[in-house]
């Protein structure tokens, strides 16, 4: 892919680029001052992702300037489908580094949730550009409909608690252990920041989160230093029943 010639308002002709390397193209000046292909744009924020990053940082030594997702998706000429993909990937790893945080859907910028008990976000970017209050709902990432503040959804179709659904609808999976073999949902939510855990099976019952680091046990769902088992690894608390809230951690640090 490669910029238009007569498209004066992007083109640079600045052959000293670190980030354009490698890439013959016309070059665009990002807003930071450096330039760039589409290329190499693209490729230095797959990068990025790749390496759980959830924002644009320009990658000229001492720079570090941070690129908004639309002057990304504008200068590295996205397709929907990797304009998708990033939005995607940019979600979870903003979820993995921090659990309040996700992206408005009306410009992409991360907004950090205030409150547990109300889905109802404010985005102030989006309010500053339309002149009116934008809000979103933290469950469903729509445009907010109805009444708020509303803990258990907004009027959009279809808003419902996915993580939940998980849980209430997950099939039982059959944990091989010395003594035997123990039947339990097959997904869990962690019982200290609510990141949903899958067991395979294979394995005992103690696992470890990956975004908190907590360890506890898969079958009664306490903190592993309490669960309690027997010289065949049964746990004497027996299995806990499905799971029918998810606990909200704010501020979580643990494993950043």
């Amino acid at each position: 892919r490669t910029f238009k010639m007569n498209d004066r308002t992007k083109i640079s002709w600045d052959v000293s680029a670190v980030l354009c390397e490698g890439f013959d193209s016309p070059r665009a000046r990002m807003s930071c001052g450096h330039v760039v292909t589409p290329m190499s744009l693209t490729k230095w924020c797959e990068q990025l992702l790749k390496q759980g990053e959830a924002r644009f940082v320009c990658g000229q030594s001492g720079c570090n300037a941070e690129w908004s997702y639309q002057e990304v998706c504008k200068m590295a000429l996205l397709t929907p489908e990797e304009m998708k993909n990033f939005e995607t990937t940019m979600a979870l790893n903003a979820a993995a580094r921090d659990p309040n945080t996700k992206f408005c859907p009306g410009c992409m910028t991360p907004v950090t949730r205030g409150s547990s008990s109300n889905l109802y976000v404010c985005c102030q970017v989006c309010s500053a550009k339309t002149g009116r209050s934008f809000g979103f709902c933290w469950q469903c990432l729509r445009e907010w409909k109805g009444q708020q503040p509303r803990s258990d959804r907004c009027e959009n179709d279809d808003c419902h608690n996915s993580a939940l659904k998980t849980l209430r609808e997950c099939p039982e999976v059959q944990i091989e252990l010395a003594g035997g073999v123990i039947g339990c949902p097959s997904v869990r939510a962690c019982p200290t920041c609510g990141s949903l855990i899958q067991h395979t099976g294979i394995g005992c019952t103690e696992v470890s989160c990956p975004r908190c680091k907590m360890s506890f046990c898969f079958g009664c769902l306490k903190n592993a230093n309490e669960c309690i088992i027997d010289d065949f690894d049964i746990c004497l608390s027996g299995i806990a029943a499905r799971q029918t809230s998810i606990p909200v951690v704010f501020n979580c640090k643990h494993g950043l």
